[in-house]
């Protein structure tokens, strides 16, 4: 699962879901667009729909993407505890929640974040050369005596069993920001985002107003 605002989607996105899920041998990844992501202000943020349908054009090539509407379809803020839930109950199989460490820094914000990792496992992606976490001194201390640190792999396991994983991927200098004020500046955003993603911003006239 990986979720996300894809305000819009980009090149940056897809290669890193591709990274995780050949390393961590995923059967399949699902991209989970948030209708109102809880940390983002509305404002900086389009149509639910665009966003939905933009994910469905640059996934539909990779036979190993998915995309799913969950978090659109649901009233209110898109919390991730929900989301989990959701697929929990729907799926048999091992999950795994992909995010950015970014994202997972300010976990302890998140709705009911202490039963996240009873859920499903955690992947993390990491930016080469950031700043990794090596040793069990850097998770939040609220979830410290919850995690037992393997120095050998490298990974955690919390008390769930579900693991806790930070990798790094190749890093292409993209974002959703950097391709909202090129296209505000009237500038191309070919080989940031997939043709048909530029296509669709193209057509509907997306991200061409400040906010």
């Amino acid at each position: 699962m990986f979720g996300g605002t894809f305000n819009p989607i980009h090149l940056g996105h897809l290669h890193g879901a591709e990274e995780i899920r050949e390393a961590f041998g995923l059967h399949r990844v699902i991209f989970i667009p948030a209708a109102h992501p809880p940390h983002k202000t509305i404002r900086d943020v389009i149509d639910p729909g665009h966003r939905l349908e933009m994910v469905r054009l640059a996934t539909s090539a990779n036979p190993y993407f998915f995309t799913s509407d969950i978090e659109i379809k649901r009233t209110g803020k898109s919390y991730s505890i929900d989301t989990l839930r959701h697929f929990r109950e729907k799926e048999k199989g091992s999950l795994f929640f992909i995010l950015g460490r970014d994202a997972f820094v300010e976990i302890e914000t998140w709705k009911e974040f202490g039963h996240l990792f009873s859920l499903c496992s955690f992947i993390v992606i990491t930016r080469p050369g950031s700043r990794q976490v090596p040793s069990g001194t850097e998770l939040p201390a609220s979830l410290s005596l919850d995690f037992r640190y393997h120095p050998r792999t490298g990974e955690w396991t919390h008390t769930s069993g579900h693991t806790l994983s930070f990798k790094e991927i190749g890093y292409l200098d993209i974002s959703s920001t950097r391709i909202r004020e090129l296209i505000r500046k009237r500038k191309s955003i070919r080989y940031l985002v997939p043709p048909e993603v530029e296509t669709y911003i193209e057509r509907h006239e997306l991200y061409r107003n400040p906010y």
